[in-house]
């Protein structure tokens, strides 16, 4: 195996004392070797920061005990913080990556441009609290585009693995309203760059619920929470803002037509012809039918 490629682990943790012993050791036994891991503890109440002390003790680890600032801003901490390397993945506290999954990222990876953003991204298992095996996630190829980017998150953190030029414009631009490290760079790569997806899981993704959808929720319940984050809270109004200061930093970089699709998003208040114009929009936006309607619906009533 060629490990010349160098790939920095961003793990930011908080009260994970249950988990994250064999989130580490995952991480530290994979069969890709030219690896560093940097942890940034973000204000744990728990025995976390004694178990990750350990780990520094033994120099496994870079660790930075922090204060409590969030998750976002915590990763936005490690993005700038973590390192140089060739690759970056991030990785959450309470899941199991399989052996080869960072050889399987750089295997994707090694053969892309250097020059411009690239992200990879990953199917996965789904697994109990106990790590006991529910199910494979069923999903064929995700709608990847510039436009999905705006409305969805197709690639999530812990199965997201990227380049060194994907790290440095999000660093050189961090931005303050973001609500994910992982949507914030699926968005500058599919617009600027290219984003890759691997079908094969390589990640064991820890959920605390047995009946598992493909949310980790059951299907009921998965559904209240979906009509509840649409349409009864701020989440969309989140989103608008993140698309504006996307579109404040990078808006020149993009071309014409992602310019285009980018203002349809970006404009305040309530515009009935731009409404019916992302209503109707030809293309698919999100990825599961139900999402599309509910999304639209959004569209309609002025929230995005």
């Amino acid at each position: 195996m060629d490990t010349t490629k160098k790939v920095n682990v961003l793990l930011s943790a908080y009260n994970g004392e249950a988990y994250i012993r064999q989130q580490i050791d995952s991480i530290l036994e994979q069969s890709y070797s030219n690896i560093e891991l940097y942890v940034r503890d973000d204000g744990s109440k728990d025995g976390t920061l004694d178990i990750l002390r350990e780990y520094e003790k033994k120099g496994l680890l870079h660790l930075e005990a922090g204060e409590n600032i969030g998750f976002v801003k915590s990763f936005q901490w490690l993005i700038a913080h973590g390192g140089e390397a060739d690759y970056y993945a991030f990785s959450d506290q309470d899941d199991v990556w399989f052996p080869d999954k960072l050889a399987m990222a750089v295997e994707r990876l090694k053969d892309m441009p250097e020059d411009i953003p690239v992200l990879y991204f990953s199917n996965y298992d789904f697994y109990d609290g106990e790590l006991n095996f529910l199910s494979h996630r069923k999903a064929g190829k995700p709608n990847i585009s510039f436009l999905n980017s705006l409305v969805d998150c197709v690639s999530l953190g812990f199965n997201s693995v990227f380049n060194r030029t994907a790290r440095d414009m999000v660093k050189a631009d961090m931005p303050k309203k973001s609500t994910g490290h992982d949507w914030w760079m699926y968005m500058v790569c599919a617009g600027m760059g290219q984003v890759i997806y691997d079908e094969r899981p390589t990640v064991k993704y820890r959920r605390h619920n047995s009946n598992v959808s493909d949310g980790g929720q059951s299907f009921l319940k998965f559904q209240i929470w979906r009509f509840k984050r649409f349409f009864l809270n701020h989440y969309f109004a989140r989103i608008h803002e993140q698309i504006q200061e996307f579109g404040s930093i990078y808006r020149d970089r993009l071309s014409a037509a992602d310019q285009r699709k980018l203002d349809l998003f970006t404009k305040d208040g309530f515009h009935p012809l731009t409404a019916l114009h992302k209503v109707f929009y030809p293309k698919k936006l999100r990825q599961k039918a139900i999402d599309e309607i509910f999304v639209r619906l959004v569209f309609l009533i002025g929230r995005l």
